[in-house]
């Protein structure tokens, strides 16, 4: 993940997911924001870039910053403007249905952050970390209770 959108400042990030939200509208509705803000309220994450993705009926795509005023807001701000790639909203595009919207949100993870920084105390470091979807691992422990 490249940022090509905009020039970023040098800076120290941790760990950082992409995640991707489905929109019911094509502008991001306060129950979106807010739990975002819960999340940066709680320390777990800090919000780095916010792009809303939409597709027209013919599948054009568009790109959009979010709207820094409504995200101000809710006490939310962009630490990374321009980090999402071109690639990467390129990708997520081909995924939205016609006529849909989704938001693309790059989140450090403050929690895997502090981690590393503490193993890294001891020389110990985190070499892997992958993510299983929880419809995944719900799907897995149903199985294993079923047994």
């Amino acid at each position: 993940m490249i940022g090509t959108r905009a020039s970023l400042a040098p800076a120290q990030y941790g760990p950082v997911e992409l995640t991707v939200i489905s929109l019911r509208d094509p502008v991001p509705s306060a129950a979106v924001l807010h739990a975002l803000a819960a999340q940066v309220s709680e320390g777990v994450v800090r919000v780095l870039d916010f792009v809303v993705l939409s597709r027209s009926r013919t599948g054009a795509v568009s790109v959009a910053e979010i709207d820094l005023d409504g995200f101000a807001l809710v006490g939310l701000e962009l630490h990374a403007p321009g980090l999402a790639g071109d690639e990467d909203l390129t990708a997520i595009a081909e995924r939205i249905p016609i006529g849909g919207s989704a938001a693309v949100v790059v989140l450090e993870l403050l929690w895997a952050s502090d981690l590393a920084e503490q193993l890294a105390h001891e020389g110990n470091a985190v070499i892997v970390a992958e993510r299983i979807p929880a419809s995944v691992v719900n799907a897995i422990a149903e199985l294993a209770d079923v047994d």
